[in-house]
């Protein structure tokens, strides 16, 4: 029979000690979520002899991406081996009474493998911000044994995360128990520790909030619009922008389309004052239709005789369930439209530099911009980590954003000087540097 155990828990925590159907910690870095649901698991197999746990990640590719080294690290601890039932074997771990702890990614399996699972007692996901929402529909039904408990430790990403929207959302499920975790509320939290939130505090103040506070990321590490959005949060340029009454509104598009599997459609408004170009809203919309965006454009007071629309070179091309093109769809509706030309191999690029450029004369309105700014702090480069290279910019969630973005600052170019002197990125003064609130 094992000894007994004290396992000293933070007061963060003990919620999580009842039984619950979900429980969840999320939190910044140094809370020590990790240790203690590595710790929970080794005392559930300690009072429940046969558990079978399994510690899950989105990805693994390896076990030395798992939390087993940290299991393994607590069993030492808490000085747990062989006579205590515990043995570690290459890729699981034995347990009193015949259990196990197995390692496994979500990635490798689908429909059917994940029956493998049925009967385990817990289900432990680690970084739990990337399961993908797949995952999450797999993995909730598999584990249904009587009893069983599926926990989530994470760093929150994003609002939309699945993980976010199951366990921080309004109507959260049955059985549910999710408590926050910061470094703060670790006792146990080391010095060495101490020293680099204090360095991400000095160094790296836009990351810090998510690093460390956990709260959600608005500036993705390596981004490409990462320091021209720092630069804009220090210079104040995200704050609350006024229209000019007696000055045009371009409504900025990125086309999507229409279905469920159509990308996004994007409106960025704004005005080009001066040198400067006030951004005063954005708007998104994934698979609707062309009414749709029209209902939003009448709701802002964006009508005809006050804004006129700029579509990318494919606002010519017919939508694929109506036939109809953006082009002349808003053209029906009485807006002045215009047709970015294509521009050819690189245009990618060339809209990136473009908006860095730009992005110095920029005033966003932040109570309207939000979803446009957690675009741009988003948008990044594929990587070929093998290789070390760049594959040009990750398609994802936010590049329709920036995408349409990159054509504003295109069209703010040609609005502001043509092609007569090529801007740099610090080119802040020629764009007229104290701005419209100096």
């Amino acid at each position: 029979m094992a000894r007994n155990l004290v396992i000293n828990t933070a007061k963060v925590f003990e919620p999580l000690l009842q039984p619950a159907r979900y429980k969840g910690a999320w939190g910044g870095r140094g809370s020590g979520k990790s240790h203690f649901f590595a710790e929970a698991i080794i005392e559930q197999c300690l009072l429940e002899r046969g558990t079978r746990a399994v510690c899950i990640r989105e990805v693994q590719k390896s076990l030395k991406e798992s939390s087993k080294r940290l299991i393994e690290d607590k069993l030492q601890e808490l000085r747990l081996g062989e006579s205590d039932g515990f043995k570690v074997f290459n890729e699981v771990i034995q347990t009193p009474g015949d259990g196990i702890i197995a390692f496994q990614g979500m990635q490798d399996h689908n429909a059917e493998s994940i029956k493998s699972l049925e009967g385990f007692r817990i289900a432990w996901t680690e970084e739990a911000q990337t399961l993908a929402a797949r995952s999450l529909s797999l993995l909730r039904p598999t584990i249904r044994a009587p009893g069983s408990e599926l926990w989530f430790s994470w760093n929150a990403r994003r609002k939309t995360d699945p993980v976010d929207a199951l366990l921080r959302g309004d109507d959260l499920p049955t059985g549910a128990v999710v408590v926050t975790a910061n470094w703060r509320d670790n006792p146990l939290f080391p010095a060495v520790l101490e020293q680099e939130r204090l360095d991400c505090l000095r160094l790296d103040p836009d990351q810090y909030p998510h690093i460390w506070e956990g709260e959600y990321a608005t500036v993705l590490v390596g981004a490409y619009y990462a320091k021209s959005l720092s630069a804009a949060k220090a210079d104040g340029r995200i704050c609350r922008v006024a229209a000019d009454p007696l000055l045009p509104i371009r409504l900025i598009a990125d086309i999507g389309g229409t279905g469920a599997r159509a990308d996004a459609f994007v409106f960025w408004a704004v005005q080009f004052v001066g040198r400067e170009v006030r951004v005063l809203n954005y708007y998104e919309a994934q698979g609707q239709d062309v009414a749709t965006h029209a209902a939003w454009l009448r709701k802002e007071g964006y009508t005809p005789d006050v804004a006129q629309v700029v579509l990318p070179h494919d606002g010519e091309t017919h939508d694929r369930v109506f036939n109809v093109s953006y082009e002349s769809a808003f053209l029906g509706m009485g807006y002045a439209v215009e047709v970015v030309p294509n521009q050819g191999r690189g245009a990618a690029s060339a809209r990136i530099e473009s908006g860095r450029r730009v992005f110095p004369a920029c005033w966003f309105n932040e109570s309207k911009t939000r979803g446009g700014i957690e675009a741009l702090g988003w948008y990044h480069e594929r990587r070929d980590e093998a290789r070390g290279i760049g594959l040009g910019p990750e398609h994802d969630w936010s590049s329709h954003g920036a995408d349409a973005f990159g054509l504003m600052s295109i069209t703010a170019e040609e609005f502001f000087r043509g092609d007569s002197r090529k801007p740099t990125v610090d080119d802040v003064e020629y764009y007229g540097g104290g701005g419209w609130m100096g």
